[in-house]
């Protein structure tokens, strides 16, 4: 399972702004979008140039692959998929990397970032419709019920985390209990996606 293992902070700066990749240090001035607001390299603290039409659709990309800790070979079929699917190919596409249970995860507050939330699914600690999943990419479905597994609901660690998160909203499409139990109550549409991607950049980089 093939997945980024180098510095998350460069990406953040590759990319001009912060992709909340390390929870709770991306809120503090140890953000190195706030220390070194530049890309990283020996260039990168000269003048940006003015990218092409190409570049543009590239970044789109990247920032989307990034944001949700996905590779490109995924990516792709992420794309064929949404490509296959009715209506927008870009809302499909962002639809499709939404219901991925580690996004699911995050989404619901039980981990500060998308990469822990991998972390914490390939641990086995969550369970979809009652059976285990330690799959991260797992697509969830209208319908399905996504829970701690019940020897980890009494851990400190998600107690810590869901208080710390409380004030995170969770979206339209997930519907959490007094439990900690959450219901995928319909497919994620694009209002109720808050990431500042414009997808349409992606299709017509596929499209060439």
């Amino acid at each position: 399972m093939a997945r980024y293992t180098g510095a998350v902070c460069r990406l953040c700066r590759r990319e001009g702004q912060k992709l909340f990749l390390k929870g709770d240090r991306c809120y503090t001035d140890k953000c190195s979008i706030e220390r070194r607001g530049y890309a990283p390299g020996m260039h990168g603290n000269a003048r940006n140039k003015k990218l092409s039409e190409y570049g543009m659709q590239m970044r789109e990309k990247q920032k989307a692959k990034r944001y949700y800790g996905v590779l490109e070979k995924q990516f792709h079929e992420y794309f064929i998929m949404a490509n296959k699917k009715s209506g927008m190919t870009g809302e499909n596409l962002l639809s499709i990397l939404e219901t991925r249970l580690d996004n699911v995860v995050y989404r619901l507050g039980f981990a500060m970032s998308r990469a822990e939330a991998r972390q914490l699914v390939l641990h086995g600690h969550f369970t979809v419709n009652g059976r285990k999943v330690n799959i991260p990419s797992y697509l969830v479905k209208s319908g399905d019920v996504v829970a701690l597994k019940e020897g980890s609901r009494s851990l400190d660690k998600f107690k810590g985390s869901l208080e710390a998160n409380s004030s995170r909203v969770v979206p339209k499409w997930l519907e959490m209990d007094k439990d900690n139990v959450a219901k995928v109550i319909a497919e994620p549409a694009r209002e109720d996606i808050d990431l500042p991607i414009e997808e349409h950049l992606i299709v017509e980089l596929y499209s060439k």
